[in-house]
Parts: C-alpha cells; structure tokens; sequence
C-alpha cells in the first residue's frame, strides 16, 4: 500500500502490466532462445582464431573497432544477456513464465540455451561472471567457480585491463554476497514459508550465512556435508516455516532444525531445478 502511494500506481496500470506479460514475443533459433529476433542470423565469430591473437578478447568490441570490423556483425555477446533470465527468476517461475507466453522451457532447453550463449560470450562487463557463477551451479557445476572466482577478484586483479583505477564495480561486488545469500542456497520467501532450493558448488565445503526474517534477527542457515542447520534465535516470535524439496517444517525461536539436501541438490540434476 505504501509503495501504491509514493508512486501514484493505480489498479489500471497494474492490469495493463498483465495483458502485456502475456503478449510478449519470445524469439527463438536453433532451439535456443534468442538475444534479439534475428541473432541467429548473424554470422559465426572465430572465437578460438581471436583468443590465439589477442589471449583475453573481454573487450572484444574494440577489438573489432581497431580492425575496422563491428562486433554487430556476429553472434557474440559482451555478457550474459540471456542467461538474466536464469539470475532474476527461480528455475521453476521461469518456466511458468515462458509456458504463460506459450513456449516450454523445460530443463533439457535451458541447458541447451546456457551452452550455446556460454561459448559466445566475450565478459565485457564485470556482472556477465556474476551471472554466469548464479546460473551454472544447477546447469555445469563444473564451471561455475571459475566465474566465482573472477567475480570476486574483478578489481583487485583488474580484469577489465585498466577500469579498476576508474571506480571500483560496486555492484558486481554485492552480486557475489547474494550469489551465497540466494544463489547457492535458491532461498525464496513465499507465501509465508521460507523456501530454499540449494545448488551447493564442491570448492565450498561449508558456508553459513545469517537472515533477518518475520521479525527473527539472525535466523542461522549452514550448508555443509549434504545437510542444511537452520537455528532460530530464541525469541517471544512465532515458528518459521521452511520448506526444502517436498517437505516442509516448523522451527521453533531456540531451536535448531538439520534438514538432508535432496538429491540434485549437488547441481548435476535439473529435476529438482524444474519440479
């Protein structure tokens, strides 16, 4: 009601925002969702030829601009558009999106569309590792250090070749505290029950994180050897409801709650991604 009131927002505007969302136009190729209608008619780049020349190609812009060539030309992406998707909505509301605009995004179409955009990605932009190390947990583990990695040390080893003495990347360097807050640990407060979809990556053994949430100041969460902690710090406050795969249980203020992570919870299943 507060933010209804501050933005002057009326009901018809809400209504207009709904008919929108559900004529919106999904382009495709190559069974893949595409960046823009008409990417998959540009033509290939020669990733390997240009990596061999210039070894980081991250600004593969002016790259191109110094050969008198554009990279509007090709199939190449600066950072992780597409796979946005993947960052700004949980596995499950995003195939309830795409299936509300008539398409099926079921996982063997997601991991497709994450592998083809993941080898026509230059990094141009500090985010683009953010995404990637949000997305590949749940899609190719195996990978997904390495962009939590260049993540987290984007300003310190200046990746970007110089933009470091500009002004450090803020806002990449808060991505990689919520891609352990929310990302790793799929947490969700819905519906009144806090819900978590854990995509825990092998190169971090253990990690805990405290949330303020319903009142509770510093409900606790672990994640380590296959299972979740959650304590709730003693309080006159109610029960919190937290749901995990298909279960779903009530932790008392003073009480602290193990919880197994499910199968697929180790990323190399998408089933628990798309139920």
């Amino acid at each position: 009601r507060d933010l209804f009131e501050r933005t002057a927002l009326a009901d018809a505007e809400l209504d207009l925002w709904q008919d929108v969302s559900r004529r919106l136009l999904v382009p495709w190729h190559r069974g893949v969702v595409s960046q823009f209608d008409g990417y998959g008619e540009l033509a290939e780049f020669d990733w390997d030829r240009y990596r061999r020349a210039y070894g980081d190609i991250r600004r593969l812009d002016r790259i191109l601009e110094a050969e008198g060539d554009t990279v509007n030309r090709y199939q190449a992406s600066k950072q992780a558009d597409v796979l946005m998707l993947g960052y700004l909505f949980a596995p499950a509301e995003l195939r309830g999106l795409f299936r509300r605009l008539g398409h099926e995004l079921d996982d063997t179409t997601w991991r497709r569309t994450v592998d083809y955009y993941l080898h026509r990605t230059s990094h141009g932009s500090t985010l683009s590792s953010l995404v990637h190390a949000w997305v590949l947990p749940r899609v190719r583990r195996a990978e997904a250090w390495r962009f939590c990695q260049e993540a987290l040390t984007g300003d310190i080893a200046d990746l970007q070749g110089g933009t470091t003495g500009e002004g450090i990347h803020l806002g990449a360097m808060a991505g990689t505290l919520d891609l352990v807050q929310r990302g790793l640990t799929g947490l969700e407060p819905r519906g009144g029950v806090l819900r978590l979809d854990p995509a825990p990556l092998p190169e971090l053994a253990r990690f805990g994180l405290s949330i303020r949430y319903r009142g509770h100041w510093g409900v606790r969460l672990r994640l380590s050897a296959g299972q979740l902690h959650i304590t709730v710090p003693a309080s006159d406050r109610g029960p919190i409801d937290v749901a995990l795969a298909d279960r779903t249980v009530s932790v008392p203020p003073g009480e602290t709650c193990l919880l197994p992570l499910p199968q697929g919870a180790d990323g190399l299943s998408m089933h628990k991604a798309y139920p």
